[in-house]
């Protein structure tokens, strides 16, 4: 007969304990708790009763969305280690190409939009041949594409003009069932997609790039092509964020959300998204909830002002400055906290591979055939490493493990050591 044990209350406190302290060092702990503190001030200051409302809440999604989308493609790239910050000028092209394509050649609005994803696709692939073939440096490239997009927008579109019918737009700006945001919609798609690639093969790859290429080339993953795939699926994104910014505004704008590019990243960063394969998507998501709350929060404080001190006024200028000077304190937390949790991860994992390798001292068992690999791939002590060879590639004690587990699955064990001393050189020929 099978009984079922109910938990005591000790093992569910202990679970949470557990459960809080992988969070605290998760890289999205800065970032959640930076965008709770926005949002309890910003309900504080609009005043509860005002802020939860399905109109309020409503309007939050509706307006924001567009720049959300922007953070969550900005993510996909930081986590492969490059980036793009021409990304807001590519929503704007999507813009003009949904207003333009339905204005002058008569296209319906879903085909329209459809036309628009793919412009933002092909702006997204060359990004990837400036960045990762001609291997140019991606903030330079970016800055550069700005310009050059932006021109193809005036070209398309002049001066702003068009309209997007009523019913799309109402739609956008519509609930669900009375309280769901219909904007949302989007994305919860991207979100399902993205949680689909996390569990695949593209997922892990792009986090092994952007880990380390020279390590993630010798386990036989090639960085030019998970790059491809993630620039791929970012223009898909920026497509569906330039969508929602057409909907929005109902109008076509050659040189509208230029911002979005930079802020994106802004927002990754504070979220807890850094290079080499360090954060999630979610990252992203608190990142740019922060950045929205916190102007909705100056917003308010100054208009609390201006109904409390009679006379008192304040220009834009002066909201801009204390926003801003908020969002850099919240930068300078996370990087700082992000700092301290990547040195918990290395001292937690430098443990764990000393606790393991005692305990098979002590067994009296033979080293597994992944080891084997790993000392034929570690250098010579004082050769490769030393500031007198500063050419050859770098290995740590982290690295060189998962290299050479990496070969010995892949059948390259016998010759890891040459494999290992030209990864430079095959790269530079895979590229």
């Amino acid at each position: 007969m099978n009984t079922k044990t109910k938990p005591t209350p000790s093992y569910l406190l202990a679970s949470a304990r557990q459960a809080l302290g992988r969070f605290h060092t998760s890289p999205a702990f800065a970032g959640s708790m930076l965008f709770l503190a926005a949002l309890v001030l910003n309900a504080a200051l609009q005043g509860p009763a005002s802020f939860f409302t399905v109109k309020n809440i409503n309007t939050l999604f509706t307006k924001n969305t567009p720049f959300m989308l922007a953070a969550i493609a900005q993510s996909l790239l930081l986590m492969t280690g490059t980036m793009d910050i021409s990304c807001g000028v590519q929503m704007a092209l999507v813009n003009v190409v949904v207003i333009m394509t339905g204005q002058e050649w008569g296209i319906p609005f879903p085909l329209s939009c459809l036309l628009g994803i793919g412009a933002a696709i092909l702006a997204s692939l060359l990004c990837w041949v400036c960045c990762s073939v001609l291997r140019l440096p991606a903030l330079l490239a970016s800055y550069a594409l700005t310009f050059v997009i932006k021109g193809v927008n005036v070209m398309i579109m002049s001066v702003p003009q068009g309209k997007v019918e009523k019913l799309y737009y109402k739609a956008y700006d519509s609930q669900i069932f009375g309280f769901i945001p219909a904007s949302i919609l989007g994305l919860a798609l991207v979100l399902l997609i993205w949680a689909y690639v996390r569990r695949t093969r593209l997922g892990t790859h792009m986090y092994a790039v952007g880990g380390n290429q020279r390590d993630a080339f010798a386990a036989g993953i090639s960085p030019m092509g998970v790059q491809l795939k993630a620039f791929l699926l970012k223009g898909f994104i920026i497509g569906a964020a330039g969508v929602c910014l057409t909907l929005m505004t109902a109008a076509g704008n050659p040189l509208q959300a230029e911002d979005y590019g930079i802020r994106s990243l802004s927002a990754c960063i504070i979220g807890g998204l850094s290079f080499g394969g360090w954060g999630t998507v979610g990252c992203a998501i608190s990142g740019a909830g922060f950045l929205v709350l916190i102007q909705n929060s100056v917003y308010y404080f100054f208009s609390m002002l201006v109904k409390m001190i009679p006379g008192f006024s304040v220009t834009s200028y002066y909201q801009n400055f204390a926003s801003d000077l908020l969002i850099l304190l919240g930068l300078l937390m996370t990087m700082v906290t992000a700092r301290g949790q990547r040195e918990a991860l290395r001292r937690d994992i430098v443990r764990q591979l000393k606790t393991g390798i005692g305990l098979r001292d002590q067994a009296g068992t033979p080293p597994p055939d992944g080891a084997a690999a790993g000392a034929a791939l570690a250098p010579p002590p004082g050769n490769g490493t030393g500031p007198e060879n500063t050419d050859a590639p770098a290995f740590d004690t982290l690295s060189a493990p998962a290299v050479s587990t990496s070969a010995a699955r892949t059948g390259l064990s016998d010759g890891a050591g040459v494999g290992a001393a030209h990864t430079k050189e095959g790269m530079d020929d895979e590229r």
